[in-house]
């Protein structure tokens, strides 16, 4: 089998068998050194305050070029489950959510938190034969936390088209490495600390513009004004008339690292990037099956291996770090890893 090196050269310097980008991906250092500078910035005085609001926007329009939509469907803000409180929030009582089994809990909580609405859950193969006439929407990631399983995004989508539903896409799994068009759904959540490789903090929110009257902007404050500089005082006098009326308050730290990281991946780019993982997961459902152990069964870059959980900390004390999900080890390529780190936790994994 042909060797496979990593991508980004020099932007990353791991000094462990890193396969956890599930949990948490490794930053370029590109992008510490922008954390760094504004940092510094900041402690000596900048003369702007604590960061660009220009830089924000370079980091949305970056998103915006990878998710395929213009940069006016692009919100930005700290974490997925404030994405999905402001969907949960603008639903009509009564309505019905439709979640795959064992869905992440920031995808569901905030909607059960409500109290108000039919919650309704579905193996994950059978989410598009489930919805039905009153499926207010459909709720779900595009890759599974647990084990890697990828969703069948043209019958959800075809179905929820059909019975008037809307859509709620959670690509936190899958943004970086798989192509993600956002405009296919309603909205889309999706973390940047995992595959797009931003620091904690940085998150992204699309929303169509067909879908953008029913959302409420629950939490507007100044920066979501259509005019920035003259809402300081007062109600905002007209919201932001693309997305952006649905930002948070950027966390700059996270943001001026963030564009950094967004430039990188459109640099590689996203399709070379998923050939790169695809190849990595396959070697590794390959070695696996060699070895007796069944992975669950996808092309995903994630790869989850049921009933062996507990041997994450033994591999961890070998220096290779994975994770441990609902009794799966659940093992993730990226763009730095190599043939060689799939062949070393195989190696530790024969005993």
């Amino acid at each position: 089998m042909d060797s496979l090196e990593p991508l980004g050269g020099a932007e990353f310097a791991p000094t462990s068998t890193y396969l956890n980008t599930s949990a948490c991906g490794l930053l370029p250092r590109r992008t510490i050194e922008a954390v760094v500078l504004l940092a510094e910035e900041t402690a000596a005085g900048r003369a702007e305050g604590a960061g660009s609001f220009g830089v924000v926007d370079e980091a949305r329009a970056a998103f915006a070029r990878l998710a395929h939509v213009t940069p006016d469907r692009v919100a930005v803000g700290s974490s997925v489950s404030v994405h999905v409180g402001m969907v949960a929030q603008s639903m009509p009582a009564g309505a019905e959510i439709l979640f795959p089994e064992g869905e992440f809990s920031s995808v569901i909580t905030p909607f059960t938190v409500r109290g108000d609405l039919k919650i309704r859950f579905v193996p994950l193969e059978r989410l598009a034969e489930s919805v039905r006439p009153g499926t207010g929407l459909v709720a779900f990631s595009a890759v599974q936390s647990s084990d890697g399983r990828t969703a069948d995004f043209a019958a959800i989508r075809a179905a929820a088209a059909a019975h008037g539903a809307r859509t709620l896409l959670d690509a936190t799994q899958s943004a970086g490495w798989l192509p993600l068009y956002a405009g296919d759904w309603d909205f889309t959540v999706s973390g940047g600390y995992k595959y797009l490789l931003c620091p904690r903090g940085a998150s992204f929110l699309t929303v169509t513009g067909e879908a953008q009257d029913a959302l409420l902007p629950i939490h507007a404050g100044w920066v979501t004004g259509e005019e920035l500089w003259v809402n300081s005082y007062g109600p905002v006098r007209e919201l932001a008339r693309s997305a952006r009326r649905f930002d948070e308050p950027p966390a700059f730290l996270s943001y001026h690292g963030a564009a950094r990281s967004l430039a990188l991946l459109e640099e590689i780019g996203i399709e070379r990037i998923e050939a790169h993982n695809k190849a990595l997961a396959a070697r590794f459902r390959d070695g696996l099956l060699a070895l007796g152990h069944t992975p669950v069964a996808d092309d995903s870059t994630v790869v989850g291996i049921p009933a062996l959980g507990g041997r994450r900390e033994a591999l961890g004390e070998a220096g290779i770090l994975l994770s441990a999900r609902d009794g799966n080890l659940r093992a993730s390529f990226h763009l730095y890893n190599s043939s060689a780190d799939v062949d070393r936790a195989l190696e530790v994994l024969a005993g």
